[in-house]
């Protein structure tokens, strides 16, 4: 195990490295510019989330088709994540994460046009679309489809599965004493029965679930603020000045320098809100709309909701909670902090309740990204060997929910960390060459005033 720790610890310093970095941002801000900070049409987005649109085709409403990227990105990452980044990568990570929040908006939105631009409908009539459609039909590189499709068939069990069930199992045994075994079988069970009715089954769970967890986390951390408001200002000072410095942070352990707060709080980040991914926008290809701009700017209120929002809020609860307990970073005792303990220390500042919150908390946020990412892995199965390989994936990627239950956190991290690298690649590299078409698109819908103008190009039948 020691072994593969090290192989997964080596290609992630490669593939997490400055060039990663750079083309992840890179991607985000040259896509804010082109397309003049889309980011400001963000509460239209949101508006037209909840907005009926009768006059165009797909498979789930608008509010469907994001309730489900939610559910497969409102993980644990946005709780466990978040603590993770702040140990590994120290408080300045934080500052990286909201950064990689406010301006991947704009990388969302363009995943989500390309993608509903350049969907195909099968014999049976389901939209299909993602980067592997966009690469194939956009840029005439199947092969980067495949790539594509490749690494997203692979690192749907790592982030969306190992990972989730990992942190569900760990905090159901802490919390209510429940065997990590036990934990996977029943999640196994639950995920196999939504799955296997795609992404209606799936999204009509997200759209009741998404809502209760994501309030009932929010209002846990204002709480907590509230009783740390004495510490607000000084942790909002510890995480600007830790994002640029050098100095060391829990006792010396290690010195944290700008690339690995970067590197923490960007991978973090886009393990949170997936903005540059690629797979949000396999769900968004499935939105009944009119249009790719009216989708890409729903999609895009995902990043805000989910970064903006919810891992903004949750990682200033966790840095005023450590300095709570510790006096500040500096000094801080690195046994105190590690690991998940984050999130279940944090909370103890509600009283007996708070370990069950976060609990809870965790469980919801977990199982429904296992079920998003379930509909991610089977159209990436898909669009590699047809749907003769469906029902076969969907068995194993059940099966591994229990292996997630009983396996080594800090590896699996690593692990996802490592795949989401490779996802991203491909992704990007076919958003930077398709950017052209993106910009005319949204030309045509949102800066000509047209936005509720029906899409004139018909979709692509598959045969």
């Amino acid at each position: 195990m020691d072994f593969i720790a090290g192989i997964v610890d080596a290609v992630n310093d490669v593939v997490w490295g400055w060039p990663m970095l750079i083309l992840l941002v890179g991607t985000h801000l040259f896509l804010t510019f082109r397309l003049r900070f889309i980011q400001s049409h963000v509460f239209k987005g949101i508006k037209l989330t909840f907005t009926k649109d009768e006059e165009a085709s797909g498979d789930v409403s608008q509010w469907g088709a994001l309730a489900t990227a939610l559910s497969a990105t409102l993980g644990t990452g946005n709780i466990i994540g978040v603590g993770t980044a702040i140990r590994r990568g120290g408080p300045g990570s934080v500052f990286w994460l909201w950064v990689t929040g406010l301006f991947g908006i704009a990388t969302k939105y363009g995943e989500a046009v390309v993608a509903i631009k350049y969907r195909v409908k099968t014999s049976d009539g389901s939209m299909l679309g993602g980067p592997m459609y966009a690469a194939e039909r956009g840029m005439n590189a199947k092969w980067l489809g495949i790539l594509f499709a490749l690494f997203g068939a692979i690192a749907c069990f790592g982030i969306g599965n190992l990972v989730q069930v990992n942190g569900v199992a760990a905090n159901l045994e802490d919390t209510f004493g429940v065997p990590p075994m036990a934990t996977g079988i029943a999640v196994a069970i639950l995920t196999l029965v939504v799955i296997v009715g795609g992404i209606k089954s799936i999204s009509k769970v997200a759209e009741k679930v998404i809502p209760f967890m994501s309030v009932l986390y929010v209002a846990g951390c204002i709480i907590i603020l509230g009783i740390n408001a004495g510490y607000i200002v000084p942790a909002f000072i510890m995480i600007m000045r830790a994002a640029f410095s050098t100095q060391a942070f829990f006792g010396g352990v290690a010195g944290y320098t700008v690339e690995r707060a970067m590197r923490f709080g960007i991978a973090r980040g886009l393990f949170s809100n997936e903005a540059g991914l690629g797979s949000a926008p396999i769900a968004a290809a499935a939105a009944i709309t009119r249009n790719p701009v009216r989708q890409g700017l729903v999609s895009m209120s995902q990043v805000f909701w989910d970064t903006i929002i919810i891992c903004a809020i949750g990682g200033l609860m966790f840095v005023t909670s450590v300095m709570k307990r510790t006096g500040d970073f500096i000094n801080a005792d690195d046994a105190i902090i590690s690991g998940a303990l984050f999130a279940r220390t944090a909370f103890q500042d509600l009283g007996t309740i708070g370990p069950y919150i976060v609990t809870i908390a965790i469980v919801l946020f977990a199982w429904t990204t296992v079920l998003g990412w379930g509909y991610y892995g089977e159209r990436c199965i898909e669009y590699l060997f047809g749907k003769k390989a469906l029902m076969p994936f969907r068995i194993v990627y059940g099966a591994m929910t229990f292996v997630g239950a009983v396996i080594a956190l800090d590896l699996v991290w690593d692990i996802a960390d490592m795949f989401n690298a490779f996802m991203a690649i491909p992704n990007l590299i076919t958003l930077i060459a398709l950017s052209g078409v993106i910009v005319k698109v949204t030309k045509d819908y949102l800066w000509d005033k047209n936005l509720d103008a029906v899409d004139p190009e018909p979709i692509m039948e598959l045969n």
